[in-house]
């Protein structure tokens, strides 16, 4: 390969429809060689059988198989640094261009800015486009500009301007045959990334009619299988957020729709507000005097804690990596509000099970329980965890699944009692906000 080529770089968009950037470099003059880095700045810091690495790595394969038999390409497959991956491709092959999509986090951000800076000392364009979200940055904001720091005027602007756009699908596939023809490309095993397969498994979306006409109904009950699995799909991009966007249209759900815009905003939160990833939004929470205490998060993190919702709850994380949208807000105000345990322990443990983990929105509902966050639940608002029962699990379901102990004498007694802990938490809280 002596002839100029282009550069597809696949990140948090693992396929080959409706890509906005794979089609963009396809559609360009040059033939274009996909590539996928398994970045060591990250993977480091991963236990060996995560199971989002074996997703990854499942779907990558199969992306490959795809494009090695149908035409008579492939998908080049690196392991380090990408800075360091880009230093010996601008040495192996004559690249013209590189394309790949948008990723918005603060790493992405600083990471991409010194792979733009070294592409540019060779000479090299480095195109980047919006693909996994419908609006990205300062495309819906204020009037006067500023960004919106509450969730429903956020989005009713957003469906307001979402009425105004050309709502495009891009048929990548189409163009598929602008690949370099070469079928050999680089690839590697799980284990030469140093990582082994995962026990646990990602399930497959469901956003049938079905699911989505009853969202409203039964998304806020545990015990039944009624919520789309759509996270980690969408966090790695193995759907189109587009395609996603058309179905809940389809269907006239406003509920599952406006989920997917709470993924926006909280993710133009982040890019507004990058400190928010470890500092409380409003300054004045990171005066909180937090117990921190490593035994209380313990039994917090193993399903102990003697409230059964609770605990259900985080053995069904520790589990599956999967965790019921409505018990995730009350084992988070549980952490933070009568164990007084500082939120980004409990962000942190999320971010290491959940195989939906995206940093905005987890970052985004940690804050939401803590009250430090945008648009937060005020600090006195502490949800009891045994009336959440009869209101989300009331024939305990849920419960017996995944505590079978559960109303036997082996069951853990109350770590701490509800009325004292609430005590204990508005004090606290009022204390450092009255600074």
């Amino acid at each position: 390969m002596n002839d100029p080529i282009s550069i597809f770089w696949f990140r948090r968009d693992l396929r080959l429809d409706d890509n906005v950037g794979l089609y963009k470099a396809l559609k360009a003059e040059r033939p274009v060689m996909p590539i996928f880095i398994f970045d060591s700045e990250i993977l480091d810091k991963l236990p060996k059988d995560d199971a989002r690495v074996s997703f990854i790595h499942d779907t990558l394969q199969a992306m490959r198989q795809t494009l090695q038999d149908q035409y008579g390409s492939s998908l080049a497959i690196f392991h380090g640094k990408p800075i360091d991956i880009f230093k010996t491709l601008v040495k192996d092959y004559d690249i013209a261009a590189v394309y790949t999509n948008r990723d918005y986090e603060p790493y992405a951000r600083t990471r991409d800015s010194e792979i733009e800076a070294l592409l540019t000392e060779h000479a090299i364009a480095f195109h980047t486009f919006k693909d996994q979200v419908i609006f990205e940055k300062d495309e819906v904001v204020k009037k006067d500009g500023d960004p919106y720091v509450v969730y429903t005027p956020y989005m009713r602007t957003w469906k307001d301007t979402f009425k105004t756009i050309d709502f495009t699908i891009y048929n990548t596939e189409d163009a598929l045959d602008n690949l370099v023809a070469h079928s050999r490309l680089p690839n590697l095993s799980l284990s030469d990334i140093g990582f082994e397969r995962s026990s646990q498994k990602i399930h497959p979306y469901d956003v049938s009619p079905t699911l989505i006409k009853e969202y409203e109904d039964t998304r806020n009950f545990p015990a039944q299988e009624a919520t789309s699995r759509l996270g980690p799909h969408l966090r790695f991009g193995t759907v189109s957020v587009r395609k996603m966007m058309q179905k809940a249209m389809a269907e006239e759900n406003e509920t599952f729709w406006q989920e997917l815009i709470w993924r926006e905003f909280f993710m133009q939160i982040l890019w507004h507000f990058p400190k928010t990833k470890d500092k409380s939004f409003k300054s004045k929470y990171d005066r909180i005097e937090w117990r921190n205490d490593e035994d209380d998060f313990k039994k917090w993190c193993e399903g102990k804690t003697g409230y059964p919702l609770v605990d259900a709850g985080m053995r069904q994380l520790n589990e599956t990596g999967f965790m019921h949208n409505r018990v995730r807000m009350l084992v988070g105000s549980f952490l933070c509000k009568h164990l007084l345990i500082d939120w980004r322990w409990g962000e942190s443990y999320f971010a290491e099970k959940l195989h939906d983990y995206e940093m905005a929105s987890n970052v985004g509902n940690w804050q939401w329980v803590a009250g430090s966050g945008v648009d937060a639940a005020p600090y006195f608002r502490i949800f009891n965890p045994t009336t959440q029962i009869d209101k989300f699990d009331k024939n305990r379901a849920y419960i017996k699944k995944w505590v079978p102990e559960f109303d036997t004498e082996q069951y853990p007694e109350k770590m701490v009692d509800h009325k004292v802990a609430r005590e204990r938490c508005l004090e606290t809280y009022k204390t450092a906000l009255n600074q």
